[in-house]
């Protein structure tokens, strides 16, 4: 997600590459939101990676002086052209129109209850994503001014959201109360000397550095800001609210060079290898990543242990949205299209072998069958996060719990189960250590089952404004489970 406003910079183009480097964050579609002042908004959006959504074309269309952008992952309402972002919304208030387009990163536990009100109301939806339900509360709110009925509506919402949304002379961001999504503010250099500095905002702060802004500090929970010709204007709407940032954020889901909390996210993952070793040493001959994933955690790791460090895996770069699937014939080695092991690395080795989680298992499974089978004599796994145990409800689309592997199975079961000489996950002590944090202000309610939003556990699940079609796109091309290996629903590629 990426917001910008910034007259006399070509808007669409910061936009595109933005996307591009928060490409990790979403898989399923890209879209751009872009407006001159005083005219209409046009947004282009599309099935697909960036990459294949916009042309040259598609990026003089979007000409203007503000812009947002979005890459989905969906956590509610299935992967469809109707859910894709930007949403753009017009409404009717006080014999005015409003006119706006909005871009969200994670998810409302009480999507249901307000889908239902606005419907009892006659607003009509054309997606079934909790995304145009903000959309829809804010472009029918009487006020006036749009950061006023932002303010109005915030505290309404429960769950995970950072937004931005776009007006046609402004673009304002806001957090949740309790900031579980990151949200970075970042400023760009003008275009000539003396000319004004202009302000931006992203999901995370590696997509600033790409365009060449520099990030500021992070929006704060509970805070709204505003970008427009007056500069950079904040207002603070829930300032006590319990912080619980997603921890699993620093082990997976951001980019390495993404700064977090004051945290390069590269370092801190170092640390959480250095603490593995520290927790579950063995005698080993050579220490492996499963990449991109396990890389930085498995540098920490050879490096505590004086253990040499060897690629044991050659990664294919170009898988991604896999639209044609493998045959009958190819299936059983369906792994291969992302990982190749390298028997000459590997054989006659005792490996420990880093990743950075579990969820189902399933790639866990087979990666130690590929090892065996390359002639490693002794598999060690050592993973960078605790057992996941709970789904996320926040914006993170997990498993059931029943379909976890490490629900209900001590550590010796699962390593039995995986077919690994032995298994070690990073304590969450650990976890916090590395990151220099603690449980008081973090979210880890995947490892725990402690969810920091009271009624959580209420929420309708993904599918809950689709009529409870749960599982119908589990075996679809491009759908959460298609995409990654580990049918763990989480995106592919990893920087």
């Amino acid at each position: 997600m990426f917001g910008i406003y910034a007259p006399g910079h070509e808007v669409s183009r910061l936009s595109y590459f933005a996307l591009y480097a928060l490409q990790h964050r979403g898989q399923e579609s890209a879209g751009i939101a872009a407006a001159d002042r005083g005219g209409h908004i046009i947004t282009r959006r599309e099935l697909g990676l960036v990459s294949q959504v916009f042309t040259e074309n598609d990026l003089h269309t979007l000409a203007g002086e503000l812009a947002i952008g979005h890459v989905r992952y969906s956590t509610t309402g299935s992967n469809a052209w109707e859910n894709s972002q930007p949403v753009q919304r017009s409404a009717g208030r006080n014999g005015t129109s409003r006119e706006l387009a909005l871009a969200h990163n994670g998810n409302l536990i009480n999507a249901v209850e307000l889908h239902d009100e606005l419907s009892e109301r006659g607003v009509t939806f054309s997606s079934t994503s909790d995304s145009e339900i903000v959309a829809a509360l804010i472009a029918t709110h009487p006020a006036e001014r749009i950061e006023d009925a932002i303010a109005d509506v915030l505290p309404r919402l429960r769950g995970a959201f950072s937004i931005v949304v776009m007006t046609k002379d402004r673009v304002v961001a806001f957090r949740d109360p309790h900031g579980l999504r990151p949200l970075a503010l970042g400023v760009l250099k003008p275009t000539e000397p003396g000319g004004e500095v202009r302000h931006c905002v992203a999901s995370e702060s590696c997509a600033l550095d790409i365009i060449g802004a520099t990030h500021l500090r992070d929006v704060q929970p509970g805070e709204v800001v505003t970008l427009s010709e007056e500069g950079v204007q904040s207002r603070v709407v829930t300032p006590d609210a319990r912080k619980a940032f997603c921890v699993f954020e620093y082990i997976y889901f951001a980019r390495p060079d993404s700064r977090m909390h004051g945290q390069v996210l590269q370092v801190a993952r170092g640390r959480m290898g250095e603490i593995l070793w520290r927790e579950a040493p063995v005698e080993a001959d050579l220490v492996i990543a499963v990449p991109d994933s396990g890389n930085a955690a498995a540098r920490g790791l050879a490096r505590a242990s004086g253990i040499p460090q060897d690629d044991g895996f050659v990664k294919n770069r170009y898988v991604a949205r896999t639209f044609i699937q493998p045959g009958q014939e190819l299936r059983k080695h369906g792994l291969r299209l992302k990982f190749n092991p390298l028997p000459e690395v590997i054989a006659g080795k005792r490996l420990v072998v880093v990743d950075d989680s579990i969820v189902r298992g399933n790639t866990t499974r087979q990666i130690v069958q590929m090892l065996r089978d390359a002639g490693a004599s002794e598999v060690h796994m050592r993973i960078s996060a605790p057992p996941i145990k709970h789904p996320c409800h926040y914006g993170i689309d997990m498993s059931t719990r029943e379909e976890m592997i490490a629900h209900g199975r001590t550590t010796d079961e699962v390593a039995e189960e995986l077919g690994c000489d032995s298994l070690h996950y990073l304590s969450l002590e650990g976890v916090y250590e590395a990151v220099g944090a603690t449980r008081a202000t973090h979210c880890d309610a995947c490892f725990t089952g402690q969810y920091p939003l009271d009624r959580t556990g209420e929420a309708g699940g993904k599918y809950a404004l689709e009529g409870g079609a749960v599982g119908r796109e589990a075996d679809e091309p491009g759908s959460s489970s298609a995409q990654s290996g580990e049918s763990q629903a989480l995106p592919l590629v990893r920087a």
